[in-house]
């Protein structure tokens, strides 16, 4: 069973940056996709940043440029680093593992963002 748990959230003013954690655990293959999503409030969620195993990453048009994903296997961990924070990027963060059809999910770290 995979288990995701996101630690980093916080508060900060527009122009700051925050880095938020994702400790996994559990058997991840080599084919699944690990990632963040976030939900604004009253709004849908949708990804933000993808890696794949051999380190190919993908981000939204909305943050390139100011965030960046990266994945440390020693440490079971992935990140966001989140730079020139925008209050639009005010939302609920999910860590997300997708294995073919299946997605797993962490519990979300709220990340607020103040003009």
């Amino acid at each position: 069973q995979v288990q995701l748990v996101e630690s980093g959230g916080g508060s900060v003013q527009a122009g700051g940056s925050l880095k938020l954690s994702c400790v996994f655990s559990g058997y991840i293959a080599s084919w699944c996709v690990m990632g963040w999503y976030r939900q604004p409030p009253g709004k849908e969620r949708v990804v933000v940043s993808s890696i794949a195993t051999g380190g190919t990453t993908n981000y939204a048009d909305s943050v390139k440029g100011r965030f960046t994903i990266s994945r440390d296997n020693a440490k079971n961990t992935l990140y966001l680093q989140m730079n020139s924070l925008k209050t639009e990027d005010t939302a609920v963060y999910y860590c997300a593992v997708t294995c073919s059809s299946r997605n797993y999910w962490g519990q979300g770290t709220q990340v607020t963002v103040s003009s």
